[in-house]
Protein backbone atom coordinates (compact mmCIF):
# COMPACT_ATOMS: atom_id res chain seq x y z
CA UNK A 1 0.00 0.00 0.00
CA UNK A 2 1.35 3.71 -0.96
CA UNK A 3 2.07 5.72 2.60
CA UNK A 4 1.23 8.52 0.22
CA UNK A 5 -2.25 10.24 1.47
CA UNK A 6 -4.79 9.94 -0.57
CA UNK A 7 -5.84 13.29 -0.94
CA UNK A 8 -2.59 14.16 -2.09
CA UNK A 9 -2.90 11.38 -5.59
CA UNK A 10 -6.37 13.23 -5.91
CA UNK A 11 -4.74 16.87 -6.33
CA UNK A 12 -1.71 15.90 -8.45
CA UNK A 13 -4.05 13.42 -10.57
CA UNK A 14 -6.93 16.00 -10.91
CA UNK A 15 -4.45 18.76 -11.92
CA UNK A 16 -3.02 16.55 -14.68
CA UNK A 17 -6.65 15.80 -15.84
CA UNK A 18 -7.55 19.21 -16.07
CA UNK A 19 -4.80 19.54 -18.20
CA UNK A 20 -5.30 16.80 -20.51
CA UNK A 21 -9.20 18.15 -21.04
CA UNK A 22 -7.30 21.36 -21.50
CA UNK A 23 -5.45 19.31 -24.75
CA UNK A 24 -2.12 18.09 -23.07
CA UNK A 25 -1.52 14.88 -23.12
CA UNK A 26 -0.67 12.19 -20.88
CA UNK A 27 2.45 11.42 -22.31
CA UNK A 28 4.43 14.72 -21.77
CA UNK A 29 2.52 15.47 -18.01
CA UNK A 30 3.18 12.33 -16.00
CA UNK A 31 6.99 12.95 -16.49
CA UNK A 32 6.79 16.27 -15.22
CA UNK A 33 4.84 14.29 -11.67
CA UNK A 34 6.87 14.28 -9.12
CA UNK A 35 8.54 10.84 -8.76
CA UNK A 36 7.05 10.00 -5.19
CA UNK A 37 3.46 10.60 -6.91
CA UNK A 38 4.02 9.33 -10.62
CA UNK A 39 2.53 6.04 -10.02
CA UNK A 40 -0.28 6.86 -8.41
CA UNK A 41 -1.51 9.77 -10.44
CA UNK A 42 -0.95 7.15 -13.11
CA UNK A 43 -3.21 4.89 -12.17
CA UNK A 44 -6.13 7.59 -11.14
CA UNK A 45 -5.92 9.34 -13.84
CA UNK A 46 -5.74 6.22 -16.19
CA UNK A 47 -8.57 5.19 -14.77
CA UNK A 48 -10.41 8.34 -14.31
CA UNK A 49 -10.05 9.11 -18.15
CA UNK A 50 -11.28 5.55 -18.96
CA UNK A 51 -14.47 6.05 -17.40
CA UNK A 52 -14.93 9.45 -16.93
CA UNK A 53 -17.90 10.00 -19.29
CA UNK A 54 -19.67 8.38 -15.76
CA UNK A 55 -18.17 10.91 -13.54
CA UNK A 56 -19.06 13.59 -15.53
CA UNK A 57 -22.50 12.50 -16.28
CA UNK A 58 -23.29 11.98 -12.41
CA UNK A 59 -21.52 16.11 -12.23
CA UNK A 60 -23.95 17.51 -14.52
CA UNK A 61 -26.82 15.73 -12.22
CA UNK A 62 -25.55 17.11 -9.34
CA UNK A 63 -24.55 20.78 -9.71
CA UNK A 64 -27.56 23.19 -10.23
CA UNK A 65 -24.87 25.31 -12.21
CA UNK A 66 -21.69 25.31 -13.54
CA UNK A 67 -18.48 23.62 -11.88
CA UNK A 68 -16.80 27.23 -10.05
CA UNK A 69 -13.44 26.23 -12.12
CA UNK A 70 -12.05 23.88 -14.54
CA UNK A 71 -9.73 22.49 -11.62
CA UNK A 72 -13.01 21.82 -8.89
CA UNK A 73 -14.91 20.28 -11.79
CA UNK A 74 -12.22 17.52 -12.63
CA UNK A 75 -11.69 16.74 -8.84
CA UNK A 76 -15.27 16.35 -8.50
CA UNK A 77 -15.70 14.17 -11.50
CA UNK A 78 -12.46 12.35 -10.49
CA UNK A 79 -14.29 11.68 -6.70
CA UNK A 80 -17.20 10.69 -8.75
CA UNK A 81 -15.85 8.40 -11.32
CA UNK A 82 -14.14 6.49 -7.89
CA UNK A 83 -16.93 6.31 -5.72
CA UNK A 84 -19.62 5.60 -7.73
CA UNK A 85 -17.29 2.47 -9.92
CA UNK A 86 -18.20 -0.64 -7.63
CA UNK A 87 -21.70 0.67 -8.36
CA UNK A 88 -21.44 0.62 -11.93
CA UNK A 89 -19.66 -2.64 -12.16
CA UNK A 90 -22.70 -3.95 -10.01
CA UNK A 91 -24.80 -2.42 -13.03
CA UNK A 92 -23.23 -3.60 -15.68
CA UNK A 93 -23.17 -7.22 -14.46
CA UNK A 94 -27.33 -6.67 -13.45
CA UNK A 95 -27.49 -5.75 -17.11
CA UNK A 96 -25.42 -8.29 -18.98
CA UNK A 97 -23.12 -6.27 -20.37
CA UNK A 98 -19.12 -7.01 -20.25
CA UNK A 99 -17.31 -5.64 -17.43
CA UNK A 100 -13.69 -5.46 -16.37
CA UNK A 101 -12.33 -4.28 -12.68
CA UNK A 102 -8.69 -5.34 -13.78
CA UNK A 103 -7.81 -1.79 -13.19
CA UNK A 104 -10.79 -0.51 -10.72
CA UNK A 105 -9.09 1.32 -7.52
CA UNK A 106 -10.86 0.54 -4.72
CA UNK A 107 -11.63 1.90 -1.84
CA UNK A 108 -14.08 2.73 1.57
CA UNK A 109 -16.49 5.25 0.42
CA UNK A 110 -16.05 7.15 3.54
CA UNK A 111 -12.47 7.16 3.30
CA UNK A 112 -12.60 8.29 -0.29
CA UNK A 113 -15.09 11.40 0.38
CA UNK A 114 -13.28 12.60 3.12
CA UNK A 115 -9.85 12.21 0.94
CA UNK A 116 -11.58 14.36 -1.74
CA UNK A 117 -12.37 16.92 0.52
CA UNK A 118 -9.13 17.04 2.32
CA UNK A 119 -6.93 17.11 -1.61
CA UNK A 120 -9.66 20.42 -2.49
CA UNK A 121 -7.69 22.08 0.24
CA UNK A 122 -4.49 21.22 -1.34
CA UNK A 123 -4.95 24.02 -4.05
CA UNK A 124 -6.40 27.67 -3.73
CA UNK A 125 -8.71 27.54 -6.49
CA UNK A 126 -10.90 24.46 -5.32
CA UNK A 127 -10.21 25.10 -1.13
CA UNK A 128 -12.86 27.32 -0.95
CA UNK A 129 -14.97 25.54 -2.55
CA UNK A 130 -14.66 22.26 -0.10
CA UNK A 131 -18.19 22.37 0.88
CA UNK A 132 -19.38 21.93 -2.23
CA UNK A 133 -17.40 19.21 -3.13
CA UNK A 134 -18.61 17.41 0.27
CA UNK A 135 -22.26 18.36 -0.51
CA UNK A 136 -22.28 16.47 -3.83
CA UNK A 137 -20.28 13.46 -3.17
CA UNK A 138 -22.26 12.75 0.07
CA UNK A 139 -25.77 13.57 -1.93
CA UNK A 140 -24.60 10.87 -4.92
CA UNK A 141 -24.28 8.36 -1.74
CA UNK A 142 -27.87 9.35 -0.68
CA UNK A 143 -29.46 8.98 -3.97
CA UNK A 144 -27.13 7.05 -5.76
CA UNK A 145 -29.87 4.41 -7.51
CA UNK A 146 -31.76 7.32 -9.10
CA UNK A 147 -28.88 8.74 -10.06
CA UNK A 148 -27.45 5.96 -11.21
CA UNK A 149 -30.62 5.26 -13.42
CA UNK A 150 -30.95 8.44 -14.75
CA UNK A 151 -27.19 8.77 -16.06
CA UNK A 152 -27.00 4.69 -17.39
CA UNK A 153 -29.59 6.11 -20.12
CA UNK A 154 -26.73 7.66 -22.04
CA UNK A 155 -24.73 6.19 -24.54
CA UNK A 156 -21.92 7.71 -23.49
CA UNK A 157 -21.66 6.98 -20.31
CA UNK A 158 -22.86 3.17 -21.05
CA UNK A 159 -19.38 3.02 -23.38
CA UNK A 160 -17.28 5.73 -22.01
CA UNK A 161 -16.49 7.51 -25.04
CA UNK A 162 -17.37 10.30 -26.54
CA UNK A 163 -21.12 10.71 -28.55
CA UNK A 164 -19.03 11.33 -32.23
CA UNK A 165 -16.65 8.58 -31.61
CA UNK A 166 -19.01 5.87 -30.76
CA UNK A 167 -21.09 7.04 -33.70
CA UNK A 168 -18.41 6.42 -36.10
CA UNK A 169 -17.45 3.07 -35.23
CA UNK A 170 -21.20 2.48 -35.61
CA UNK A 171 -21.17 3.72 -38.74
CA UNK A 172 -18.36 1.70 -39.45
CA UNK A 173 -18.61 -1.34 -37.80
CA UNK A 174 -22.31 -1.96 -37.04
CA UNK A 175 -22.24 -5.72 -35.85
CA UNK A 176 -18.84 -5.56 -33.75
CA UNK A 177 -18.84 -1.49 -32.28
CA UNK A 178 -19.62 -2.48 -28.90
CA UNK A 179 -17.12 -4.47 -28.11
CA UNK A 180 -14.75 -2.64 -29.84
CA UNK A 181 -15.57 0.52 -27.24
CA UNK A 182 -15.84 -1.73 -24.09
CA UNK A 183 -12.61 -3.51 -24.86
CA UNK A 184 -11.18 0.09 -25.64
CA UNK A 185 -12.03 0.36 -21.91
CA UNK A 186 -9.66 -2.43 -20.95
CA UNK A 187 -6.56 -2.85 -19.36
CA UNK A 188 -3.92 -3.50 -21.70
CA UNK A 189 -1.19 -6.43 -21.53
CA UNK A 190 2.31 -5.37 -21.26
CA UNK A 191 3.88 -6.78 -24.70
CA UNK A 192 7.60 -7.40 -25.38
CA UNK A 193 9.64 -8.25 -28.55
CA UNK A 194 13.07 -10.11 -27.74
CA UNK A 195 16.35 -8.64 -29.66
CA UNK A 196 17.45 -11.71 -31.44
CA UNK A 197 20.56 -10.38 -31.81
CA UNK A 198 21.33 -10.38 -28.01
CA UNK A 199 19.86 -13.96 -27.54
CA UNK A 200 17.29 -16.57 -28.12
CA UNK A 201 13.63 -16.02 -27.49
CA UNK A 202 13.98 -19.50 -25.18
CA UNK A 203 17.29 -18.06 -23.51
CA UNK A 204 14.71 -14.47 -22.53
CA UNK A 205 12.24 -17.09 -21.52
CA UNK A 206 14.21 -18.73 -19.08
CA UNK A 207 15.63 -15.26 -17.55
CA UNK A 208 11.86 -14.44 -17.04
CA UNK A 209 10.89 -17.53 -15.13
CA UNK A 210 14.07 -17.37 -13.07
CA UNK A 211 13.07 -13.45 -12.01
CA UNK A 212 9.63 -14.98 -11.41
CA UNK A 213 7.95 -13.12 -14.34
CA UNK A 214 4.94 -14.95 -16.01
CA UNK A 215 4.97 -14.62 -19.79
CA UNK A 216 2.75 -15.56 -22.83
CA UNK A 217 4.66 -16.26 -26.51
CA UNK A 218 2.63 -15.03 -28.99
CA UNK A 219 5.11 -15.42 -32.04
CA UNK A 220 8.65 -15.61 -32.86
CA UNK A 221 9.53 -12.37 -31.45
CA UNK A 222 6.98 -11.35 -29.50
CA UNK A 223 5.98 -12.24 -25.81
CA UNK A 224 3.23 -10.96 -22.87
CA UNK A 225 3.39 -10.16 -19.63
CA UNK A 226 -0.53 -11.32 -18.03
CA UNK A 227 0.52 -9.26 -14.70
CA UNK A 228 2.05 -6.08 -14.86
CA UNK A 229 5.90 -5.61 -14.21
CA UNK A 230 7.74 -2.14 -14.02
CA UNK A 231 9.97 -2.65 -17.54
CA UNK A 232 13.63 -1.60 -15.99
CA UNK A 233 12.67 -4.63 -13.09
CA UNK A 234 12.56 -6.81 -16.63
CA UNK A 235 15.85 -9.01 -16.65
CA UNK A 236 18.29 -7.59 -19.72
CA UNK A 237 16.04 -4.44 -20.74
CA UNK A 238 19.35 -2.25 -19.79
CA UNK A 239 21.43 -4.70 -21.76
CA UNK A 240 19.03 -4.10 -24.81
CA UNK A 241 17.55 -7.66 -24.43
CA UNK A 242 14.38 -6.52 -25.36
CA UNK A 243 11.90 -3.54 -26.24
CA UNK A 244 8.47 -3.10 -25.32
CA UNK A 245 6.03 -3.18 -28.83
CA UNK A 246 2.56 -4.28 -29.32
CA UNK A 247 1.99 -7.15 -31.16
CA UNK A 248 -0.20 -5.47 -33.91
CA UNK A 249 3.01 -3.01 -34.51
CA UNK A 250 5.22 -5.93 -34.78
CA UNK A 251 3.33 -7.58 -37.54
CA UNK A 252 4.81 -4.56 -40.06
CA UNK A 253 8.19 -6.11 -40.44
CA UNK A 254 5.96 -9.55 -41.57
CA UNK A 255 4.60 -8.15 -44.95
CA UNK A 256 7.75 -6.33 -46.13
CA UNK A 257 10.00 -8.64 -48.81
CA UNK A 258 13.39 -7.16 -46.97
CA UNK A 259 17.09 -8.72 -47.10
CA UNK A 260 20.67 -7.93 -46.61
CA UNK A 261 21.40 -4.68 -47.73
CA UNK A 262 18.17 -3.34 -49.37
CA UNK A 263 17.89 1.07 -48.77
CA UNK A 264 15.15 1.19 -46.59
CA UNK A 265 13.42 4.11 -45.31
CA UNK A 266 11.47 4.73 -42.06
CA UNK A 267 9.32 7.40 -42.26
CA UNK A 268 7.87 8.92 -39.22
CA UNK A 269 9.69 6.91 -37.37
CA UNK A 270 9.88 7.71 -33.73
CA UNK A 271 10.19 6.13 -30.90
CA UNK A 272 11.92 3.60 -33.55
CA UNK A 273 10.27 0.65 -32.68
CA UNK A 274 9.83 -0.82 -36.34
CA UNK A 275 13.37 0.54 -37.25
CA UNK A 276 14.71 -1.53 -34.95
CA UNK A 277 12.94 -4.57 -35.33
CA UNK A 278 14.01 -4.46 -38.99
CA UNK A 279 17.60 -4.22 -37.62
CA UNK A 280 17.06 -7.05 -35.41
CA UNK A 281 16.40 -9.76 -38.10
CA UNK A 282 18.52 -7.55 -41.36
CA UNK A 283 21.97 -5.96 -41.88
CA UNK A 284 20.06 -2.76 -43.88
CA UNK A 285 21.09 0.64 -45.58
CA UNK A 286 18.35 2.48 -43.35
CA UNK A 287 17.19 5.81 -43.08
CA UNK A 288 15.48 7.07 -40.27
CA UNK A 289 13.22 10.55 -40.56
CA UNK A 290 10.96 12.78 -38.18
CA UNK A 291 10.02 15.85 -37.86
CA UNK A 292 10.26 16.35 -34.63
CA UNK A 293 14.12 16.11 -33.67
CA UNK A 294 13.80 15.12 -29.66
CA UNK A 295 11.73 12.47 -30.57
CA UNK A 296 14.28 10.93 -33.14
CA UNK A 297 16.61 11.27 -30.52
CA UNK A 298 14.73 8.74 -29.09
CA UNK A 299 15.21 6.60 -31.87
CA UNK A 300 18.96 6.90 -31.48
CA UNK A 301 18.90 5.81 -27.57
CA UNK A 302 16.81 2.54 -28.78
CA UNK A 303 18.93 1.48 -30.73
CA UNK A 304 21.86 2.41 -28.75
CA UNK A 305 20.41 0.42 -25.76
CA UNK A 306 19.47 -2.77 -28.16
CA UNK A 307 23.29 -2.55 -29.21
CA UNK A 308 22.09 -1.77 -32.75
CA UNK A 309 23.70 1.38 -33.40
CA UNK A 310 27.75 -0.58 -32.96
CA UNK A 311 27.00 -3.03 -36.04
CA UNK A 312 27.15 0.04 -38.53
CA UNK A 313 29.89 2.27 -39.57
CA UNK A 314 29.86 5.97 -40.33
CA UNK A 315 32.38 7.28 -42.37
CA UNK A 316 32.80 10.75 -45.33
CA UNK A 317 31.54 7.73 -48.03
CA UNK A 318 29.45 5.70 -46.95
CA UNK A 319 26.13 5.77 -44.08
CA UNK A 320 24.42 2.62 -43.04
CA UNK A 321 22.51 4.57 -41.02
CA UNK A 322 21.45 7.75 -41.38
CA UNK A 323 18.76 10.45 -39.75
CA UNK A 324 16.90 13.26 -40.85
CA UNK A 325 14.74 15.63 -39.09
CA UNK A 326 12.36 16.72 -41.19
CA UNK A 327 9.30 16.82 -42.54
CA UNK A 328 8.33 13.71 -45.15
CA UNK A 329 5.94 15.59 -47.06
CA UNK A 330 8.65 18.36 -47.78
CA UNK A 331 11.44 15.99 -49.99
CA UNK A 332 13.34 18.96 -51.14
CA UNK A 333 14.42 19.14 -47.19
CA UNK A 334 15.88 15.69 -46.83
CA UNK A 335 15.81 13.43 -50.47
CA UNK A 336 19.07 13.06 -52.08
CA UNK A 337 17.73 11.82 -54.63
CA UNK A 338 18.91 7.91 -54.60
CA UNK A 339 15.47 6.36 -54.46
CA UNK A 340 14.47 3.78 -51.94
CA UNK A 341 14.01 -0.34 -52.60
CA UNK A 342 10.80 0.03 -49.26
CA UNK A 343 9.54 2.22 -47.72
CA UNK A 344 7.35 1.96 -44.40
CA UNK A 345 5.11 4.98 -43.91
CA UNK A 346 3.68 4.90 -40.26
CA UNK A 347 1.79 7.92 -40.56
CA UNK A 348 0.37 10.20 -38.04
CA UNK A 349 -3.39 9.35 -37.43
CA UNK A 350 -5.77 9.94 -34.44
CA UNK A 351 -4.19 6.77 -32.90
CA UNK A 352 -7.95 5.11 -32.49
CA UNK A 353 -6.62 1.97 -32.26
CA UNK A 354 -4.55 2.34 -28.71
CA UNK A 355 -7.07 3.81 -26.22
CA UNK A 356 -6.33 1.00 -24.28
CA UNK A 357 -3.14 2.25 -23.58
CA UNK A 358 -3.78 5.98 -24.00
CA UNK A 359 -6.92 6.89 -22.60
CA UNK A 360 -6.82 10.36 -22.98
CA UNK A 361 -6.48 10.15 -26.92
CA UNK A 362 -10.49 10.01 -26.54
CA UNK A 363 -10.88 13.22 -25.17
CA UNK A 364 -8.37 14.99 -27.08
CA UNK A 365 -9.35 14.19 -30.41
CA UNK A 366 -12.00 16.04 -31.92
CA UNK A 367 -14.44 14.73 -34.79
CA UNK A 368 -12.78 17.00 -37.65
CA UNK A 369 -9.45 15.47 -36.15
CA UNK A 370 -10.08 12.37 -38.31
CA UNK A 371 -10.61 14.20 -41.67
CA UNK A 372 -7.19 16.77 -40.98
CA UNK A 373 -5.28 13.76 -40.86
CA UNK A 374 -6.37 11.88 -43.81
CA UNK A 375 -5.14 14.41 -45.36
CA UNK A 376 -1.72 15.13 -44.01
CA UNK A 377 -1.47 11.07 -44.41
CA UNK A 378 -2.30 11.61 -48.52
CA UNK A 379 0.29 14.83 -48.69
CA UNK A 380 3.31 12.42 -46.99
CA UNK A 381 2.72 9.25 -48.56
CA UNK A 382 2.16 10.96 -51.86
CA UNK A 383 5.26 12.51 -51.32
CA UNK A 384 7.20 9.74 -50.23
CA UNK A 385 6.05 7.52 -53.38
CA UNK A 386 8.03 9.65 -55.59
CA UNK A 387 11.36 8.39 -53.54
CA UNK A 388 10.41 4.85 -54.34
CA UNK A 389 11.96 2.86 -56.84
CA UNK A 390 10.14 1.10 -59.59
CA UNK A 391 9.55 -2.30 -58.31
CA UNK A 392 10.03 -1.16 -54.87
CA UNK A 393 7.35 -1.64 -51.67
CA UNK A 394 5.72 0.94 -49.33
CA UNK A 395 3.96 0.20 -46.56
CA UNK A 396 1.30 2.26 -45.29
CA UNK A 397 0.61 2.17 -41.57
CA UNK A 398 -1.42 3.55 -38.94
CA UNK A 399 -2.78 3.20 -35.28
CA UNK A 400 -6.66 3.55 -36.07
CA UNK A 401 -9.55 1.79 -36.47
CA UNK A 402 -11.03 4.58 -38.29
CA UNK A 403 -12.09 3.53 -41.84
CA UNK A 404 -11.01 7.24 -43.31
CA UNK A 405 -7.35 6.15 -41.99
CA UNK A 406 -7.43 2.37 -43.23
CA UNK A 407 -9.18 0.60 -46.15
CA UNK A 408 -10.74 3.93 -47.80
CA UNK A 409 -7.22 5.53 -47.47
CA UNK A 410 -5.90 2.49 -49.16
CA UNK A 411 -8.83 2.32 -52.38
CA UNK A 412 -7.79 6.82 -52.21
CA UNK A 413 -4.03 5.19 -52.96
CA UNK A 414 -4.90 2.33 -55.00
CA UNK A 415 -6.27 5.07 -57.32
CA UNK A 416 -4.06 8.03 -56.97
CA UNK A 417 0.04 6.61 -56.84
CA UNK A 418 0.78 6.16 -60.15
CA UNK A 419 1.81 3.02 -60.84
CA UNK A 420 0.27 1.37 -57.38
CA UNK A 421 -0.27 -2.31 -56.91
CA UNK A 422 -2.35 -3.35 -54.07
CA UNK A 423 -0.68 -6.03 -52.32
CA UNK A 424 -2.28 -8.55 -50.28
CA UNK A 425 -1.70 -7.63 -46.32
CA UNK A 426 -2.96 -7.69 -43.08
CA UNK A 427 -5.40 -4.53 -43.59
CA UNK A 428 -7.55 -3.80 -40.26
CA UNK A 429 -6.96 -5.29 -37.53
CA UNK A 430 -9.32 -4.67 -34.47
CA UNK A 431 -8.61 -4.72 -31.12
CA UNK A 432 -11.56 -7.36 -29.90
CA UNK A 433 -11.28 -10.41 -27.31
CA UNK A 434 -10.84 -13.46 -28.59
CA UNK A 435 -12.15 -16.90 -27.97
CA UNK A 436 -10.68 -17.06 -24.62
CA UNK A 437 -11.26 -13.45 -24.25
CA UNK A 438 -8.03 -12.26 -24.45
CA UNK A 439 -7.03 -9.00 -26.31
CA UNK A 440 -3.94 -9.88 -27.75
CA UNK A 441 -2.90 -6.42 -29.57
CA UNK A 442 -3.45 -2.97 -30.43
CA UNK A 443 -6.10 -1.32 -33.39
CA UNK A 444 -3.79 -1.13 -36.58
CA UNK A 445 -4.49 -0.75 -40.39
CA UNK A 446 -1.89 -1.87 -42.86
CA UNK A 447 -1.83 -1.75 -46.85
CA UNK A 448 0.95 -2.65 -48.78
CA UNK A 449 1.55 -1.24 -52.70
CA UNK A 450 4.46 -2.30 -55.09
CA UNK A 451 5.11 0.66 -57.73
CA UNK A 452 5.29 -0.71 -61.50
CA UNK A 453 8.74 -1.20 -63.09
Amino acid sequence: MSKIPLSELLAHSAKVIQQVMAGQSLNSLLPMVDDRYRGGVQALSFFGLRHWSRGLALSEQLLSKKAPNPLFKSLLVLSLTLLSAEDFLALEQEQNTSATAADMPVYDAFTLVNEAVKAATLNKKTASFRGLLNACLRRYQRELVQLLSNVWQQEEVRYNFPQWWIDKLRDAYPQQYERLLKAANQHASLCLRVNRRQGTMDEFKQSLNQAGIEAVQLDEDALMLPQAVPVPQIPGFAEGRFSVQDLAAQQAISMLSLQDGLRVLDACAAPGGKTSHMLEHYDLDMTILDIDERRLQRVHDNLERLGLSKKYHQDNDHYHIRSLAADAADTEAWYDGRPFDVIMADVPCTAAGIVRRHPDIKWLRRPEDVAKTSELQRTIVQALWTTLKPGGYLLYITCSIFPEEGELQAAYFSEHLVGAERLPAIGQMLAVPDENGEIKHDGFFYALFKKAN
